[in-house]
């Protein structure tokens, strides 16, 4: 498979009054083109700050990372937003959907950055609705969504410019029990179709969705291992 992360020995110091706090330390790790990856550790692991590298929401203080070949560790904010809108999906816990803006316009919201006509927003935003099972809410607004629906337009919102990669952070944290899984089905489905997926949980039974857990530890990759026991949903039989 092609590699499509690549970092190489990246830290990450913050200055934080007269104290240094090194969140990472020379992190060097390689995901493949479709592959499922979950980022697992305790508060303070690093695991945030390397998902906001790999976001392109952040720089590394040293070392190097590799997206599709182009090396971002230097880009400037204007280059790292053009980067983040081309490449990258985006699933966040609180949904960080626009709460006066109905699913569609909320879906459509990357396509205006790319540059896209009215129409052709639209069409596509509404495509991406009916992926995700959301075709006939295309005209509510957040308030009138359940959590699992908003997440749900979220992903939409994701996978609306056609990503790299999708990022998920923490995507079941508000969400319950049978609601979470609802989503963790969905990308079963999403990898399924060749999605590259990257998700940060510190939840064990949604990252057990994955099939690579990376785990975190004081800044350091203390095990990155292939998932022996992936839990995924069984789809029923269709007779003819």
């Amino acid at each position: 498979m092609a590699k499509i992360i690549e970092t190489r020995e990246i830290s990450k110091i913050y200055k934080m009054g007269n104290q240094t706090v090194e969140a990472l330390k020379s992190i060097s790790i390689e995901i493949n083109k479709g592959e499922y990856v979950a980022f697992m550790g305790p508060s303070g692991s690093g695991k945030s700050t390397l998902m906001n590298i790999i976001g392109c929401l952040d720089t590394p203080t040293a070392g190097n990372y590799v997206l599709n070949d182009n090396d971002v560790s230097d880009l400037t904010e204007n280059e790292l937003a053009e980067i983040r809108n081309k490449e990258i999906g985006f699933v966040f816990q609180t949904f960080n959907l626009l709460p006066r803006a109905t699913s569609l316009e909320n879906v459509a919201l990357p396509l205006i950055y790319a540059g896209y006509g009215k129409s052709d927003r639209d069409e596509i935003a509404m495509q991406a609705l009916a992926n995700v099972g959301l075709g006939d809410r295309a005209d509510h607004k957040p308030n009138e969504l359940s959590g699992g629906q908003r997440q749900r337009v979220a992903i939409a919102r994701a996978l609306v410019n056609n990503p790299s990669i999708i990022l998920a952070d923490e995507p079941t944290g508000n969400l319950d029990s049978k609601t979470s899984y609802d989503i963790m089905d969905l990308f079963q489905d999403l990898h399924e179709s060749g999605n590259t997926i990257i998700m940060v949980t510190h939840e064990d039974d949604i990252a057990h969705y994955a099939h690579r857990i990376i785990r975190l530890r004081d800044g350091l990759v203390e095990t990155d291992e292939l998932n022996a026991s992936i839990t995924r949903r069984e789809k029923p039989q269709v007779i003819e």
